[in-house]
């Protein structure tokens, strides 16, 4: 299980790294789907750490609700431009909402552990 941790800390790293050093400006049209893609993303994976806390973990769900995650926000936020609303915000607020709980729940899971 550390192996992964400092993997993942470690591609983590690496990309804010490479990120900061590559320059690369992209257009303020894709504002509105990155912002969704990145919340999409950070909740996929506060549910893995949460899921692997508690010992369910299961790679296929992951991977599948990555994907899944961010081809709905993109979608809802695709729609929603095109009727001419701010519909991405409902997954902005879901997606705020599940990754709030997660973290909530991966606190008190290491402080149970630190007792």
């Amino acid at each position: 299980m550390w192996l992964g941790i400092w993997l993942a800390v470690a591609g983590l790293v690496l990309g804010v790294l490479l990120g900061l050093n590559i320059p690369l400006v992209l257009p303020q049209v894709y504002a509105k789907y990155l912002s969704v893609a990145a919340l999409a993303a950070l909740d996929s994976v506060f549910g893995g750490i949460r899921a692997a806390m508690e010992d369910q973990f299961d790679n296929t769900v992951f991977i599948s609700g990555f994907f899944s995650n961010a081809l709905l926000a993109a979608g809802l936020a695709f729609i929603g431009e095109r009727l001419g609303i701010d519909l991405y915000l409902a997954a902005v607020v879901a997606f705020g909402v599940r990754l709030f709980q997660n973290l909530a729940i991966i606190r008190r899971h290491l402080f149970k552990k630190l007792k």
